[in-house]
């Protein structure tokens, strides 16, 4: 059984000490620190098909036994046994009180499985601690059934919502939802529609955590069709043949798509074979498809009024007695795995002769005599006084209705998943795949063993308001300026129109505008009252309030830069100034005056004529745009609050450097002026 617990803040972490204070002050927050799941390495009330862990171990949900106070609910994926077959033991004899949930064709095939299980265990191979009939009847009334799409409300922080999973009659993945955190459960599911059924879909909710199956973690099938191909002739040579043919199966999904395509078949090659169904479900499943006919394809939905594909003409419900009747056969029978009832004793019967074929068409769990028979074992023992030769033939194809890699991958980019966890398949298969999806998505995948707790971390969203004012302020400092580079940055027509950075001409007449998915920086002043949402206010609204003088927080860098070279590069560029200044004398020859006198450069100021580079620098980038302004003749230069100036003796700096300072609001604007710095005061010929 594997434990999923999204992590909660840890006590002496900020985010914790936030909520509490937030809650101390009533404040209710959209925010999940707790979210579990419980479910088996197949699922939540699933059976073990080998050996004698029946049912799974609940007491990894409570060791003492309060499963209604420990769980919200129940969620049944699908009707197949590994997914429900322990869901009467726990609700009737575990003591669960609480809500299930499922799909009205899942509750309606449920109890009918559920029963079939029920008489095999009890009254075929003598089991006891077994639900009863009575159980199975009490458990189905507990049971809430659900539409595709339908938004359901546990309680009043969880919800849940079924998508179409293909798979089987009424399989569905759920969406589940605690505040702003979110998990989706797949249950097994198929991504390729077949024959009777449609391909699994989900929106794209984009949850914390999606739980897949992996049944078929390195497998990609090739074509349906030619799978279709290869399996009727297999069959038809077997038959020609003289050999039976048995097709182990599960009662509905599997044995509905391949009893389809055989009754085509036969129908076109006008063959006389018979075919059997060793299930007594052939009746009821032609009922549970006309009752839930929207849930197949769109081709049997057309066809439904006038044609019913589930009618068969040439498949019969099979009896014991045929099992010896002279000349070939085929024949359907369940359980798919070869691990008891019909399939198990055909097998038995039919597997010394080499004329005869076994196709394995699904899945078989390891340990399982169907798992053994793929493994190529010429020798399987059944049970401690039974042991049989295999000489028949065996054929693997794949008519699995779970997703394979490539499907896999496919949910997992539809639903944009954040985090992935891998169950339902094998370690080494799941291991694989992990690795793939990692790199192939950049997201955390899990493969956790049965019994291991997996802590997922996720992000927290709290809700807050804005007041008006703050977001004017904002939507008139995003306006949109003529250069893309300088948003955030007030526009103006000249430079010269204004001497200051509070001038009203550089202020927009109207905001800009932000679309609703757009990602933008509001600074404020986060306020929590008694009884009220969180708000984000303008600062000196918000000290308005409450009577507390303004602070003001500013930074400052240095910004070297190399004097020497600096200097080189003013005196080479005197020297070309010279020349050209001079001119060329009639004859072509340029005359070649002396160069400017030692002590030209004596009194020169390195710090100063930096100043001015980056003055002049400054204005061509984002002169347009917003006011530049010097405190005195080739003193600092002030954009809003940015102040850039040289260092003075009262300063801990080392000269050959000048000083970029801001306040915190235009950490913006100074990201940019720093950048134009850089560039100003790296010179080079």
């Amino acid at each position: 059984m594997v434990r999923l617990l999204t992590k909660a803040p840890s006590a002496d972490s900020e985010f914790y000490k936030m909520v509490v204070f937030a809650q101390a002050y009533s404040i209710k927050l959209t925010t999940l620190l707790h979210m579990w799941f419980f479910l088996t390495c197949y699922t939540t009330c699933g059976y073990h098909t080998i050996d004698e862990r029946r049912f799974p171990d609940f007491s990894y949900i409570s060791k003492t036994g309060d499963f209604t106070e420990m769980l919200d609910c129940v969620i049944i994926s699908h009707f197949h046994l590994d997914h429900c077959g322990a869901l009467p033991f726990f609700t009737e004899m575990c003591g669960y009180d609480g809500n299930i949930y499922m799909t009205h064709p899942t509750k309606a095939i449920c109890p009918i499985l559920l029963e079939d299980y029920r008489k095999i265990s009890v009254d075929r191979k003598g089991e006891r601690n077994f639900f009863t009939s009575q159980n199975i009847k009490d458990c189905m009334k507990k049971v809430i059934a659900v539409n595709l799409h339908q938004t359901i409300h546990v309680d009043d922080e969880l919800e849940i919502c079924a998508y179409y999973a293909g798979h089987v009659l009424g399989a569905a993945m759920f969406y589940i939802r605690v505040g702003e955190e979110s998990l989706v459960y797949t249950g097994d599911y198929n991504m390729t529609p077949d024959r009777h059924l449609g391909s699994a879909w989900i929106d794209k909710v984009r949850p914390d955590v999606l739980i897949t199956e992996s049944t078929y973690a390195t497998t990609i099938r090739d074509s349906k069709r030619s799978r279709e191909r290869d399996f009727l002739k297999k069959v038809h040579d077997c038959v020609a043949d003289g050999g039976n043919v048995i097709i182990p199966v599960f009662a509905l999904g599997r044995a509905q798509e391949l009893c389809i395509l055989i009754e085509t078949y036969w129908e076109r090659m006008d063959l006389k074979v018979p075919i059997y169904f060793s299930a007594g479900l052939t009746e009821k499943a032609n009922h549970f498809y006309r009752l839930f006919i929207n849930w197949t394809n769109e081709k049997i939905k057309s066809t439904f009024v006038h044609r019913n594909m589930f009618d068969f003409k040439h498949i019969k419900s099979w009896d014991r007695s045929y099992i010896d009747n002279p000349g070939p056969m085929v024949v359907f029978a369940t359980p798919g795995m070869l691990h008891s009832g019909t399939s198990l004793e055909l097998f038995k019967k039919w597997a010394p002769n080499p004329k005869n074929m076994v196709i394995m068409p699904g899945y078989c769990v390891a340990g399982t005599v169907g798992s053994k028979v793929l493994a190529g074992e010429k020798k399987i023992q059944i049970d401690a006084f039974t042991s049989v030769e295999v000489n028949l033939q065996v054929k693997n194809l794949s008519f699995s209705a779970h997703a394979d890699a490539k499907g896999i991958m496919q949910l997992i980019r539809q639903c944009e998943a954040k985090n992935v966890v891998l169950v339902h398949g094998e370690k080494s298969s799941m291991g694989f795949l992990k690795s793939r999806i990692m790199s192939e998505f950049g997201i955390p995948c899990f493969d956790p063993a049965n019994g291991t707790t997996v802590s997922i971390e996720t992000s927290h969203v709290i809700p807050i308001e804005m007041s008006a004012s703050l977001l004017k302020q904002h939507l008139i400092r995003q306006t949109e300026s003529t250069d893309p580079v300088n948003e955030g940055m007030t526009s103006a027509s000249s430079p010269e129109e204004s001497s200051d950075d509070s001038s009203e001409s550089f202020k927009p007449k109207t905001p800009s505008t932000v679309r609703p998915k757009d990602k933008v920086l509001i600074q404020g002043v986060l306020v929590m009252d008694d009884g009220k949402p969180i708000r984000l206010e303008d600062a000196d609204e918000a000290l308005e309030k409450i009577g507390m003088a303004k602070h003001k927080v500013r930074f400052e860098v240095r910004k070297a830069y190399n004097a020497t070279a600096l200097r080189l590069a003013v005196e080479e560029a005197d020297h070309y100034q010279s020349l050209d200044t001079q001119g060329a004398s009639n004859d072509g020859d340029v005359k070649m005056d002396q160069p400017p006198a030692e002590d030209f450069y004596k009194d020169w100021d390195a710090d100063a004529f930096a100043l001015d580079l980056v003055y002049v620098a400054l204005q061509r980038a984002i002169g347009g745009h917003i006011a530049i302004s010097r405190e005195n003749e080739g003193g600092a230069i002030v954009v809003r609050s940015v102040k850039i100036r040289a260092p003075t003796d009262k300063d801990d700096f080392e000269k050959g450097g000048i000083l970029v300072g801001w306040d915190y609001q235009d950490e913006d604007l100074a990201t940019r002026i720093l950048s134009i710095v850089t560039l100003a005061l790296t010179t080079s010929r």
